[in-house]
């Protein structure tokens, strides 16, 4: 169904409230897989590259890493104030829009934010 002119959008940008499932805070190895990523390194590690080579390769390598956030959220939940401000920096759960914008997730022209009604300026 296509929106009309008149049809206004709203313009609050509230992140939604995430409830903890879990009872207990998750074991940080189930936080993420490294299988691909370990067989790469062996791999690199074995080769005959030049060391520099190997250095860029298995920060490449590094991208195969898989998280499973939702049990990232469910770690957060239950992490205190130090561990979470690390995982909020590292984009592993993003808290609100402003913190998204401060820490370089989110970039915004200046007519979006002039359209939310917000001031780039900080």
């Amino acid at each position: 169904m296509a929106k009309t002119k008149q049809e206004k959008y709203v313009r609050n940008i509230e992140a939604p409230i995430y409830v903890p499932q879990m009872a207990e805070q998750p074991d940080i190895i189930s936080l993420y897989n490294t299988n691909k990523f370990s067989e790469l390194v062996k791999e690199i590690d074995k080769s005959n590259l030049s060391d520099n080579d190997k250095f860029f390769l298995k920060i490449a390598s590094t991208r195969h890493i898989k998280f499973n956030y939702k049990l990232i959220a469910e770690y957060y939940a239950h992490a205190d104030k130090e561990m979470q401000k690390f995982m909020e920096k590292n984009g592993l759960v993003i808290i609100d829009f402003d913190k998204a914008i401060e820490y370089g997730y989110v970039k915004l022209s200046k007519s979006l934010m002039k359209i939310v009604g917000r001031n780039n300026e900080k």
